[in-house]
C-alpha cells in the first residue's frame, strides 16, 4: 500500500496524485521534430530525432502552387501532364517510456530526489504523447525488476504507468538494503525495450544510467535503427560538487565503505567519477543516434523541460 499522499514529502517521494496532476502542465515541448531554430534540440541534436514519417495518400494532377518538388516525374512523364505526390504525416507514432526508480535514484542533494524527477519527467512524457493523440506505454525499472505497461491510446493505460511509477518509488528508502547486480538491471530492461520497440517508435529513457556501459550503447544503437531516442540523464549536483565536510557510507549491497569528505582525495576521485559518467554519455552522440540530455535534480523538471525541447520564447 502506498504511503498518504498527505504525508509524502513531493522532494522524497512522487505521489500518484501529484503526477497524475502533471498533465495540465504537460504543454509547450515536443519530443519529436521539427523543434524550433531556437530550442537546445536545434542543429545537431535534432538531427537525431527522424520525427514523423510521411505517408503516401493519393497521386493526383499538378495545381497552381503545389511544391514542385512533389512532382512525380515518372507519371507526368507516362501521362504527359504533371502529376505530384500527396502525402500526409504518419498519425500514428506509439511511445515507450523507461522509467528507473532502483534504490541507485533515490539520492539528492538539493531540491529532490534523483527517484522523483526521473518520474515527473516520465508522467510529463506520457501526458504530452497521449495527447498528441499517439499511444504510450512504459517500462518501469526497480530492483525488483522491470514491470510494463501496453503502449495504449488511453488514459488508462498512462494511469496504469504512473500508478506503477508512484507504487516503486514509494517504496525506495534510505534504509533499503542495497540489491547486488542492480547496476545490471538497467541493460535486462533496454533488451526488453528492444522486443517492444519495432519501428517507428519513440524511446524515453528516463535514468542515471548506473551500470551503463558498452552492452548498453551496442542496445541502443540497435533499437535506434528505425527509431528515436531520447535519453534523459538524470543526475544531482553532488556527482560533480562535492562538500568538504561529512561523511558518508556507500555499498554494493555486499560490501560497504565510509568516506570522508574532508580528505581531498576523495573529493576529486568522486568528482572524477560523477562527472566522468555524465561526459561519457554525452560522448555517446558521436556514436548512437539519439538526443542525449542531462536533467539536474536540483532544478525544477518543467523549466529544464521547456529549454530542452520547448519553443523559444517570442519576440516581443
Amino acid at each position: 500500500m502506498q504511503p498518504d499522499p498527505k504525508e509524502t514529502d513531493p522532494r522524497i517521494h512522487a505521489s500518484f496524485a501529484h503526477l497524475v496532476g502533471l498533465e495540465a502542465r504537460a504543454r509547450g515541448f515536443d519530443f519529436l521534430p521539427r523543434q524550433p531554430v531556437g530550442s537546445a534540440l536545434s542543429g545537431r541534436r535534432a538531427s537525431r530525432l527522424r520525427g514523423r514519417g510521411l505517408e503516401f495518400e493519393e497521386l493526383r494532377g499538378y495545381l497552381p502552387g503545389d511544391d514542385v518538388r512533389a512532382i512525380d516525374w515518372k507519371v507526368t512523364a507516362r501521362t504527359g501532364s504533371p502529376h505530384v505526390r500527396v502525402t500526409r504525416e504518419e498519425r500514428d507514432r506509439p511511445a515507450l517510456i523507461l522509467v528507473d526508480q532502483r534504490q541507485a535514484m533515490f539520492f539528492g542533494t538539493v531540491l529532490a530526489m534523483k527517484s522523483v524527477t526521473a518520474a515527473e519527467i516520465a508522467a510529463l512524457a506520457a501526458w504530452r504523447i497521449l495527447g498528441q493523440g499517439d499511444r504510450v506505454g512504459g517500462l518501469v525499472l526497480s530492483d525488483r525488476g522491470v514491470a510494463t505497461v501496453p503502449a495504449r491510446r488511453s488514459r488508462g493505460a498512462v494511469l496504469r504507468l504512473l500508478d506503477l511509477v508512484a507504487e516503486r518509488d514509494a517504496a525506495l528508502s534510505a534504509e533499503a538494503p542495497g540489491v547486488p547486480g542492480a547496476p545490471a538491471l538497467l541493460d535486462a530492461a533496454l533488451e526488453e525495450a528492444a522486443r517492444i520497440v519495432t519501428h517507428d517508435w519513440l524511446l524515453v529513457v528516463v535514468s542515471d544510467f548506473d551500470g551503463a556501459g558498452d552492452a548498453t550503447l551496442e542496445t541502443l544503437t540497435r533499437i535506434s535503427r528505425g527509431n528515436d531516442i531520447v535519453l534523459a540523464i538524470v543526475h544531482d549536483p553532488s556527482a560533480h560538487e562535492i562538500p568538504e565536510k561529512g561523511r558518508i557510507v556507500v555499498g554494493d549491497g555486499r560490501l560497504q565503505v565510509e568516506l570522508d569528505f574532508a580528505d581531498a582525495r576523495v573529493r576529486e576521485n568522486l568528482a572524477a567519477v560523477g562527472g566522468d559518467r555524465i561526459a561519457r554519455l554525452v560522448a555517446w552522440q558521436e556514436r548512437l543516434d539519439a538526443a542525449i540530455l542531462p536533467v539536474s535534480a536540483a532544478e525544477p523538471v518543467i523549466p529544464q523541460l521547456l529549454r530542452l525541447f520547448g519553443a523559444p520564447a517570442r519576440r516581443r
